[in-house]
């Protein structure tokens, strides 16, 4: 397995580098088939958070690649949240593999039997390629709202997801008359992606 540890704008100290190679060593305990791991050390602009300091890390499977990131107030702190988030993501691909070949786990999966341990996170999503034909595979839509979608400018926008606290908003550009979003971004600043029709 290939353990590549970077910094953006930082270098990374050796022993930082050394603790981060080791510890994601560990992932082969849940997979055989890890070709390539990176690591990336940034510190985050926002100043009002205390956790400025982002751990990501992308797992680069046969078949699969897992990405997880996690901020702490030092980097090592920040490496052990992330280094949990992949291997429960790591473990759980591995798990979906072997109930793909035993149908009682499928079963248990699909609610007719109970399954053997339910857990429950806030985990990152797993990426997986388009070619993979499993009905249990992608998230479920469990809850849905309407509202009336106003025309504002960007400014408006920004103001309005202050108040009500999302990190997005959906309106109507009122410069233009097209659908936006306004999302707020990793480094606290925010970001604009607007439909073109």
């Amino acid at each position: 397995m290939d353990i590549v540890v970077r910094g953006t704008n930082r270098r990374v100290p050796q022993r930082l580098q050394g603790i981060a190679r080791e510890k994601l060593a560990k992932i082969s305990r849940f997979t055989h088939d890890a070709g390539r791991v990176e690591v990336d050390f940034s510190e985050l602009r926002n100043h009002r958070a205390g956790d400025n300091q982002l751990c990501e890390v992308t797992v680069h499977l046969k078949r699969h690649f897992v990405k997880a990131h996690a901020a702490a107030r030092e980097p090592e702190a920040a490496l052990d949240l992330v280094i949990d988030k992949v291997e429960h993501q790591v473990a759980r691909i591995k798990e979906k593999r072997v109930a793909r070949s035993h149908p009682r786990r499928r079963a248990a999966r699909r609610g007719l039997e109970p399954p053997p341990a339910a857990i429950e996170s806030d985990r990152e999503p797993v990426f997986l390629p388009d070619d993979e034909d499993d009905e249990d595979e992608g998230a479920r839509i469990v809850k849905t709202k309407q509202f009336a979608i106003k025309p504002m400018t960007p400014e408006e926008a920004a103001l309005q997801m202050d108040l009500l606290g999302p990190d997005f908003f959906l309106f109507t550009n009122a410069e233009n008359g097209h659908a936006a979003l306004l999302y707020r971004r990793r480094d606290g600043d925010l970001g604009l992606i607007e439909s073109t029709g």
